[in-house]
């Protein structure tokens, strides 16, 4: 087993791993073979969500990989059509049941597009929180002015937004309202639909460091004050990979041409009917 010391991001009372393995499109077959492995690794944080349709074989890897649930840093997230006060509580306790655990260290709400007023999908959040059935809640997808609006109508504090980021998209008035909120920003689709492993600028970072590009781009964002990556992949030897950021640091020079490769039009997760009107970039 290998373990590596981890970095934490603390944030509005949780410690969260840094480096966390998401599962977003991973068939159940595909998680029984490859979280287990994670998690022997050294991961310590899983993602999963509702919508994703792999909470019960989550749960089932996390017990099959021998760590204990107690050391594991568990979210789920809640899908938009559960966000009603009828309906919210009964999904999270679905959501336990297949998770096979008692609680979830993170509950998300997973896009703000969602006719029910958002107090009252605050309010879901912290009855999940009163019920002990959570420990920490937060967004997934709010731009800053949703973000600003959920922090102030929660009376338990936001942990994250779990937002698209990746060095083509600028994400920094994210981070700042982050900051100033006291949360962290989650980062998943770090490699950009497959474009970071082929950006020269990126693979010559990593050959100065005897690094691949993917894992330059993961180490640049755990290297950002109050930032959160998600990893991702199918195949174990790709695992050794993404867990390998720890022993290496980017200058300040490297990560300012990293933040140079961003675009305007670099977004690539935006469905209709689901995402806001998202921020400028800065």
């Amino acid at each position: 087993m290998t373990i590596t010391t981890q970095k934490t991001v603390t944030c509005n009372g949780a410690e969260i791993p840094a480096l966390g393995f998401g599962t977003f499109r991973m068939p159940g077959d595909e998680v029984l073979a490859i979280v287990p492995k994670a998690i022997q690794l050294g991961f310590r944080h899983v993602d999963t969500a509702q919508i994703y349709g792999n909470e019960a074989e989550v749960g089932l890897a996390i017990e099959r990989s021998g760590v204990p649930r107690s050391e594991i840093f568990l979210t789920t997230k809640v899908w938009t059509d559960k966000y009603a006060r009828g309906s919210f509580m009964a999904s999270v306790e679905e959501s336990l049941r297949k998770l096979k655990t008692d609680y979830v260290d993170l509950l998300l709400l997973h896009w703000p597009g969602s006719p029910v007023p958002l107090a009252e999908q605050v309010e879901g959040l912290n009855k999940a929180v009163q019920s002990g059935k959570v420990r920490h809640v937060g967004v997934s997808n709010f731009n800053t002015a949703q973000m600003d609006e959920a922090a102030r109508l929660s009376d338990v504090p936001l942990v994250t937004n779990q937002v698209e980021y990746h060095p083509y998209l600028d994400q920094l008035k994210v981070l700042e309202d982050a900051e100033r909120l006291g949360m962290s920003i989650t980062a998943y689709y770090a490699m950009a639909d497959g474009r970071v492993p082929k950006d020269p600028v990126l693979n010559d970072i990593g050959s100065r460091h005897g690094k691949t590009a993917a894992q330059v781009v993961l180490r640049w964002l755990i290297q950002q004050q109050g930032v959160i990556a998600l990893s991702k992949t199918s195949t174990e030897e790709r695992l050794a990979e993404n867990f390998g950021i720890f022993d290496f640091q980017l200058s300040a020079d490297e990560m300012k041409a990293i933040h140079a490769l961003a675009k305007p039009d670099g977004r690539i997760v935006s469905p209709q009917g689901l995402a806001p009107e998202w921020d400028k970039a800065a």
